[in-house]
């Protein structure tokens, strides 16, 4: 059964990555899917930009006080991450000299940040 908050929760975090998604769009990159999951984790957006593929991890935070969006991106976080990008990489028949980069859409009320090559990959 789910929590109360958490539909509210997973409907902020759709209106968020719809967002990035747009915005992404508008620096060149092309959405190629969201909310990928597999049984290590989640990725909210893949996306081409140029010759990288992009896993990208979007975060909100309303108040500075919270931190910064892309300080919410933990070591854990970026394990699952990094694991879940290494399924979609082999899902895909992609090898391992596939360029690709981890980024985090960092929004706040005021601003929507594309931090590239936020992390790397962590096993």
């Amino acid at each position: 059964m789910r929590r109360k908050g958490e539909a509210s929760s997973k409907r902020t975090g759709l209106y968020y990555e719809t967002q990035a998604a747009a915005f992404l769009e508008k620096q060149g990159y092309k959405i190629l899917e969201r909310n990928f999951r597999c049984s290590a984790g989640e990725i909210d957006l893949i996306a081409r930009e140029g010759e990288y593929l992009c896993f990208v991890e979007v975060k909100y935070r309303s108040k500075r006080e919270a931190g910064t969006p892309e300080e919410a991106v933990d070591g854990k976080k970026q394990k699952r991450i990094s694991r879940a990008a290494l399924y979609y990489l082999m899902r895909q028949g992609l090898g391992d000299t596939t360029p690709c980069r981890f980024d985090v859409v960092g929004i706040r009320p005021e601003e929507i940040r594309v931090t590239k090559n936020a992390f790397t990959f962590k096993r």
